[in-house]
């Protein structure tokens, strides 16, 4: 079965940024980035013995969703400081709050006797009912960014700086022109709104639903999959060069390796359309260099690490890193939301029949 999936997935190939972060003053932050001997990376247990395949490399494959770290944030409170390990008293809060939040999950809505003059995005009469939402397992990790020490994103570029207010300004630019709107055109809609790709990141990191990953090998191929918008990365191990610099796309050009047990894949040729936040959300340059290190600590727990190196984003590169748990049995289900994107016809056509009749 893994080898047909995998024959099915090379077949097929071959034929997102927190604000509030970004716009911190240079000085917050370490201009270079910590020793990688330094960071708070979890090492594979003692004793251990990685598995390897009938080829002899070392055998990563499974489904292996990131679903537990849900509840952990990208970036760390700035009340953590340089720690990333939550204190009992802290831990305990956290899981009061996964609780709490797994309960009103299951609360039932009456739609006809609900307020429905607020509307909102998720767990509300107006919203679709929320059982499908994953909530996580508590965690002692305060952060998904281990880089720099103090779990926040480095401050923005000269050339970051300069893009997001130009984005500013043309949002800004466009409200008026469409007097108070916010789009005019499918193309105004956001890639999460127009169901397109999350990115590298956006794939990976997280999220609310959709945290299934699967790892599928073959001699000098490794298949990185996503159950988010259903991506899949075919990685060529055999040392062949990047695609030529003006070839990009959503989910770049991946190229991997071998380092003892770890496998190390650089991404290049990314388009600068998606982000590293949460959802592919915020932008990021074409100069994007992403390294991802995948690591087993133990038979069931890899513990993934990604650096991203953006001059034309952020100060400095910054580091990510968070296990997965081994499922043996996962459901990776379709996810057609662009097949089911109803809401883009939907808000498209109203505006076009709200013009017709005169209004807005």
């Amino acid at each position: 079965m893994k080898t047909l999936l995998f024959a099915l997935l090379i077949g097929f190939t071959l034929s997102s940024v927190d604000a509030a972060a970004q716009e911190r003053a240079a000085t917050d932050t370490p201009s270079t980035p910590a020793d990688a001997a330094a960071l708070p990376i979890p090492q594979p247990a003692a004793g251990f013995v990685q598995p390897k395949t009938p080829w002899g490399d070392p055998d990563l494959q499974g489904f292996w969703p990131g679903v537990e770290m849900v509840g952990v944030p990208l970036q760390r409170p700035a009340r953590f400081g340089t720690r990333n390990t939550l204190t009992e008293e802290e831990f305990t809060k956290r899981a009061s709050e996964i609780r709490n939040e797994e309960e009103s999950l299951l609360a039932e809505i009456d739609v006809f006797t609900a307020d429905v003059t607020t509307p909102c995005a998720i767990r509300c009469p107006t919203s679709p009912t929320p059982h499908w939402q994953e909530t996580g397992k508590p965690s002692h990790q305060a952060s998904l960014i281990v880089d720099p020490l103090d779990g926040r994103q480095p401050p923005l570029s000269a050339e970051g700086q300069a893009r997001q207010a130009q984005q500013q300004a043309d949002v800004k630019a466009r409200r008026e022109r469409l007097q108070g709107r916010e789009a005019d055109s499918h193309l105004d809609r956001s890639l999460y709104d127009r169901c397109i790709t999350r990115g590298v990141m956006g794939s990976l990191l997280p999220t609310i639903y959709n945290n299934g990953n699967e790892i599928v090998q073959g001699p000098g191929f490794v298949v990185i999959r996503n159950e988010m918008i259903h991506e899949a990365r075919v990685v060529p191990l055999d040392g062949r060069p990047h695609v030529a610099a003006n070839v990009t796309s959503y989910m770049g050009d991946s190229r991997g390796r071998w380092e003892g047990n770890t496998l190390v894949v650089v991404t290049k040729n990314l388009n600068g359309m998606t982000g590293v936040g949460g959802n592919g959300g915020g932008r990021s340059s074409t100069r994007m260099t992403i390294t991802e290190r995948f690591t087993m600590l133990d038979a069931n727990t890899l513990q993934y690490t990604a650096t991203i190196d953006d001059p034309g984003t952020w100060t400095r590169p910054w580091t990510l890193s968070f296990p997965w748990k081994r499922e043996a049995v996962y459901g990776m289900f379709e996810y057609a939301c662009h097949e089911g994107n109803y809401a883009m016809r939907n808000i498209l056509s109203a505006s076009r029949a709200a013009e017709a009749s005169g209004g807005k």
